[in-house]
């Protein structure tokens, strides 16, 4: 039997039970405390016969690995890995998805940011590499918010590879966020009428030069002033914010 994964806080728990339940062994909760909010998440896992336990400071600080975790931990079964043919399936059955690749972003507070913004934007799949980067730890589904219930979460071998399958095989459009002399200001780029992958590079190295091979146009942010960069999870959220924005007038 996989081992257990670890849910905390209550946005994350609370999403879970709202659309995962049956995933949720255990939910354990902090002695003494009985807000509404916690109210929420017990009244959740009621119908579903899920054991409660109340615990310790101490004991749930354990289970979340950190002390942020606002009197809730639930023991969860883990999720399947997704993976590229899970990828193919999506683009088979979606008309039109939007699609966010991440490449090597190593912070999981960036990759919770990411995801919470692309489940708020209507982002179909989150797509990352396997190796050197982020992955779903708990620290990461607290920061997302529940957003990682309500986003596919795709791991592949080579993201540069994926990228040129979901081209070759789907008529994605891959358009990469990075200032270079073909680069286009956001608002330029048409992000309507087929499916596109909004690519994001890590905040110090940028998009590598093998997934920048694979991208049909750059963008970028124009911005005042004298700063040349943003956090990489604000701008994942401008860049989906504009993309959203332009497919919904669309409609």
């Amino acid at each position: 039997m996989a081992k257990s994964e670890y849910y905390y806080g209550v946005h994350s728990v609370e999403s879970l039970l709202e659309l995962e339940p049956e995933r949720v062994l255990t939910l354990f909760t902090l002695k003494g405390r009985d807000d509404q909010r916690l109210q929420r998440i017990l009244q959740l896992a009621e119908p579903f016969g899920i054991s409660v336990q109340k615990a310790s400071r101490d004991s749930l600080e354990k289970l979340a690995g950190q002390p942020f975790h606002q009197g809730v931990v639930a023991a969860v079964r883990p999720h399947p890995v997704l993976n590229e043919k899970d990828l193919d399936q999506l683009l088979e059955s979606t008309q039109q998805p939007l699609l966010l690749a991440l490449d090597h972003i190593t912070d999981p507070h960036n990759l919770g940011a990411c995801i919470r913004t692309a489940a708020a934007m209507g982002v179909e799949a989150v797509i990352v590499p396997r190796d050197r980067a982020a992955t779903l730890t708990p620290t990461a589904r607290k920061v997302a918010a529940g957003g990682a219930e309500k986003v596919k979460f795709i791991q592949v071998t080579n993201l540069a590879r994926t990228l040129g399958q979901i081209k070759e095989n789907y008529n994605v459009r891959v358009v990469g966020t990075m200032l270079d002399e073909k680069a286009l200001p956001i608002q330029k780029f048409d992000f309507t009428g087929t499916p596109v992958c909004v690519v994001m590079g890590a905040e110090d190295t940028g998009l590598r030069p093998i997934t920048q091979s694979q991208c049909d146009q750059t963008v970028f942010i124009p911005m005042a002033g004298n700063l040349q960069s943003l956090n990489v999870s604000v701008a994942t959220g401008m860049a989906l914010y504009e993309a959203c924005r332009q497919r919904q007038q669309s409609e």
